[in-house]
């Protein structure tokens, strides 16, 4: 839907205090976006021909991450004077002189509504001819909320607030749900009417209903029968509840996909994410950011990635990745940690309590047990040997290992960076490797064993290795 007829207004100017926060309300995450960005993903989706925010609080701060999900959008500074109605005039000051179509205004902090509802609601609210749409909802408790009323034909009549209803009035379920699309010129009009003599001394968008009833204009309140699409998040509680509601949408439509979800309640998938059909998914899984997984991977159990790309096949078991790489059909985990910059070649193996960063392990080449490779190029087909460290830090600077292709490393070597084993090198078990080692070459640290006869007798009298050793009938002492 593209309409140069359309404006996006998008209220995020508001503090938060229930959310007790340094966290501007509206950057807190839900499924791996801030609130806003939930908002502006939706408002971006209507095609409108321009999309202004509305920010106050921590204004650089929320401005900067409207501006990197959508840089097109336009930043308005709310200005000393409170409330809704102050906050739209102040956007509509934006917008071209001459615009006259319709306006959208949505909420930062309501995040779960798409971008279906909207359209429908813009294409009844045109051929309706109204001045004026807005969304409620049908709530089992409205307490807190503005009612909107109508007459006997079903005809809306007012929005009321909570604390100005009537016991009658109260009664009613059906809520504002803060979704509003107004004609512009109606808007414009009626706006520069409204004052501050309330409570709260605030302009309330609100109160542009009942002008616009006085100038004659039409308006219409649409229920949502999904009451989650117009729920606004105002302290964790909400947050949370939100967060477990989507998520639930979100592991569905995988399924729907052709994901397969063993346990929906303790997997969580941002919204971010890509999955490919035949995908499984093990209980305790996460998926966050934009991590990619291809076809037939099996992720999980008790796994978390981070902005992970996962090809065909792979396996990933009991491990935290970030910003890592793995090739198509190569095992990782379990107890796998993969830092940033890590790069796992087609049918290679990180393995159990592995740490990489920063390096790439080519093909077919496996870094199975206990090992620490940073900072390291692996070529294909090696195998580093349990216990591996590559020294790569100085205390000053990082150096890089560079291990060649059909590599053969012993068990507990350390190498010492910066240090090169050239294809198909072997390295001794416990070496320390200090100096390049040519290709073909065994990399061994000579020094020859002495077993001392007697020590324990002599250095350990009484101890219960002296009594072992004595039984054994081994000589005590030299």
């Amino acid at each position: 839907m593209t309409s140069e007829n359309l404006a996006v207004v998008i209220l995020a100017a508001g503090q938060g205090t229930r959310m007790k926060s340094t966290t501007p309300k509206v950057l807190h995450d839900l499924a791996g976006m801030p609130l806003v960005c939930h908002v502006l993903a939706t408002a971006d989706r209507l095609g409108a021909a321009h999309i202004v925010a509305v920010v106050r609080h921590e204004r650089d701060t929320v401005a900067a991450a409207i501006t990197a999900q959508s840089p097109h959008v336009i930043i308005a500074d709310q200005d000393d004077l409170p409330g809704t109605g102050r906050a739209v005039e102040v956007a509509l000051g934006h917008l071209p002189e001459d615009f006259t179509g319709q306006v959208v205004v949505l909420s930062a902090d309501v995040p779960l509504l798409d971008s279906e509802t909207l359209v429908s609601l813009i294409a009844a609210h045109r051929e309706a001819g109204n001045s004026l749409t807005l969304l409620s909802a049908i709530l089992d408790d409205p307490t807190g909320n503005g009612r909107i009323l109508r007459d006997a034909g079903g005809t809306f009549t007012a929005i009321v607030e909570q604390k100005d209803g009537s016991l009658a009035e109260l009664d009613v379920r059906e809520v504002n749900a803060g979704v509003y699309i107004f004609d512009v010129p109606a808007l414009r009009t009626v706006l520069a009417s409204i004052g501050t003599d309330n409570a709260q001394r605030e302009k309330y968008l609100t109160d542009a209903a009942s002008g616009i009833q006085r100038a004659g204009g039409t308006i219409a309140a649409v229920p949502v029968t999904d009451h989650w699409l117009v729920a606004g998040i105002n302290d964790r509680v909400q947050l949370g509840n939100a967060a477990l509601e989507l998520n639930a949408r979100i592991v569905r439509g995988w399924q729907l996909a052709g994901v397969t979800v063993v346990d929906p309640v303790s997997t969580w998938i941002d919204v971010t994410a890509t999955l490919a059909e035949d995908v499984e998914l093990l209980p305790g899984t996460q998926i966050k950011g934009a991590t990619q997984i291809e076809r037939g991977a099996k992720i999980g159990p008790d796994t978390t990635l981070l902005d992970c790309e996962v090809g065909e096949g792979a396996t990933v078991k009991r491990t935290d990745a970030t910003l890592a790489v793995i090739g198509a059909g190569a095992s990782v985990g379990p107890f796998a940690y993969l830092r940033p910059g890590t790069i796992l070649g087609a049918d290679a193996k990180i393995g159990t309590f592995v740490e990489t960063k920063n390096s790439t392990i080519g093909a077919s080449s496996k870094v199975p047990h206990l090992s620490y490779i940073g900072d390291t190029t692996v070529g294909i087909g090696s195998n580093v040997g349990a216990g591996t460290i590559t020294a790569n830090y100085d205390g000053v600077n990082k150096h890089k290992t560079v291990v060649g292709s059909h590599v053969r490393t012993g068990s507990h070597n350390v190498f010492v960076a910066p240090v090169r084993i050239g294809d198909g090198a072997y390295t001794g078990a416990g070496t320390v490797v200090r100096k390049d080692v040519p290709a073909g070459a065994l990399a061994i640290n000579v020094a020859p064993q002495r077993n001392m006869a007697g020590w324990v007798g002599t250095n350990r009298p009484g101890s219960t290795a002296a009594v072992a050793a004595a039984t054994a009938g081994e000589s005590v002492t030299e």
